[in-house]
């Protein structure tokens, strides 16, 4: 406020000499010429005066401009924000503490999500070291014994089909964390076109079919032949084929898992049920994580990649899995497409 008066001070200095001379000027030939020369002495005198004043005022108010915005950058060097800072005053300082003070909020938004981006990596290096010890492990220890003891032939082929499993297991890891290297780096690319959804849920089923036979798990779909939502029917199909694959990993011998598919005004729901051991509802967020196991199915195998890949799937498409569970009588998950 005290700079906008000293401006409108200056600027009526000056125009009151200006009007002056200008006066003089029209009046010359009316005026002595002794009293002339009086008034071109204090007109100079008061010209060079200001010239004076001004150049030092404006002396004056870069070096406080530069003051003001080395002591602004200083106090967000050390991650702190102006307390000098006032936005409604039309000044130049005003403007460009306001510039710096929004460079300085992109740049604390960049280096939070750096510093995330960093605890993720850190997050899963260590998922995937603990993830890839044990086939490891199991692969060392196997190839240790073949080599270190003479086996008959019988055993030898016994311990290499324990080998080519644990190497299966360790490919089917790979390709779990490679997915979900692509899924979290954004570099997932998704085809979405017109596509009939009774595909797409044959594709995912048949992933299953060899395990629910194993199991004599009846398998059942209800889709209209008709019905097409913009999906892409590849990554959609493995999204639902790994809730398939959670149906029937977790459903006992005889059980039953069933598809059932219904148009909403927005969304085409898919609803994936089991009549498997069923979910607490305290964990219904947490079985989306990446890498959770529950303790009760600990022994089972799998990686814990399968809904965590599944939901961040349908999410790229615009859509999101619910589940509903009761412990002990099964889960139904429901998968919601944009139509």
């Amino acid at each position: 406020m005290k700079e906008m008066h000293r401006i409108g001070f200056c600027r009526r200095l000056l125009l009151g000499i200006v009007f002056c001379a200008l006066m003089a000027g029209f009046f010359f030939s009316y005026i002595p010429q002794e009293l002339m020369r009086g008034f071109l002495f204090v007109f100079s005198g008061a010209a060079f005066l200001a010239t004076v004043f001004w150049a030092r005022w404006q002396g004056r108010q870069l070096s406080d401009f530069s003051n003001d915005l080395c002591e602004t950058v200083d106090i967000m060097m050390e991650g702190q924000e102006p307390q000098n800072f006032f936005p409604c005053d039309e000044t130049a300082v005003s403007k460009v503490q306001d510039k710096l003070l929004q460079y300085y909020e992109k740049m604390k938004d960049e280096q939070q999500r750096s510093r995330q981006d960093k605890q993720t990596i850190q997050e899963l290096v260590s998922d995937i070291s603990h993830q890839v010890k044990t086939p490891t492990a199991n692969i060392q220890m196997i190839s240790g014994i073949l080599n270190q003891h003479e086996l008959p032939t019988e055993k030898q082929r016994e311990f290499l089909n324990l080998m080519a499993v644990q190497i299966d297991k360790l490919d089917f890891l790979m390709q779990s964390l490679i997915k979900m290297s692509r899924l979290e780096t954004g570099v997932f690319v998704l085809h979405l076109e017109e596509a009939r959804l009774s595909d797409t849920i044959a594709g995912a089923m048949s992933m299953i079919l060899a395990e629910a036979e194993k199991k004599n798990i009846r398998l059942s779909a209800d889709c209209d032949s008709k019905l097409t939502v913009k999906h892409d029917p590849k990554w959609t199909a493995e999204a639902i084929g790994n809730i398939l694959d959670n149906a029937v990993k977790y459903t006992p011998e005889g059980g039953g898992v069933s598809v059932f598919v219904r148009p909403w005004q927005f969304y085409t729901r898919i609803d994936i049920s089991d009549t498997g051991i069923g979910i607490d509802q305290e964990h219904y967020n947490v079985i989306f994580q990446r890498f959770y196991r529950g303790e009760e199915v600990a022994a089972e195998e799998g990686v814990g990649l399968g809904l965590y890949l599944a939901r961040g799937i349908i999410a790229q498409q615009n859509g999101y899995i619910t589940v509903k569970s009761k412990k002990g009588e099964g889960s139904t998950f429901s998968v919601f497409l944009l139509n």
